[in-house]
């Protein structure tokens, strides 16, 4: 069964490679364009894994990492940040919320593949 990936984003070009990548790799794709969209897809069902921008209307991505990670269903869920920020203040806050990794972008698609692949296990 392919696994579950929620990406989100305020970009639709961004969600729309994410989506394209993911997919041609066999993974199913729940899109969301801000965390509060993000959140109400993961109590849908269930999320395998989480891409998410840091900085999208509405609820950024570290505040929708921090939300999820309170739920029991997500604690111990792979999150990983997919964000223009490389600051090592901004990973300190995303690793601080949960994040599992940070990819920045523009993205390399194999390498988001790779990651991918490597936290699902």
């Amino acid at each position: 069964m392919a696994k579950t990936i929620l990406a989100v984003d305020d970009s639709r070009s961004i969600l729309q490679m994410v989506s394209f990548t993911l997919k041609g790799a066999g993974y199913q794709v729940v899109e969301a364009t801000n965390g509060q969209e993000g959140i109400a897809a993961a109590k849908k069902q269930k999320i395998d894994l989480v891409l998410t921008d840091l900085n999208m209307p509405i609820m950024d991505g570290i505040t929708m990492i921090k939300q999820l990670r309170a739920q029991p269903a997500y604690r111990f869920t792979p999150m990983l940040m997919l964000t223009t920020e490389a600051g090592a203040d901004f990973k300190t806050k995303g690793k601080a919320a949960g994040a599992t990794g940070w990819l920045v972008k523009p993205f390399d698609p194999q390498k988001l593949l790779a990651t991918v692949k490597k936290v699902l296990g």
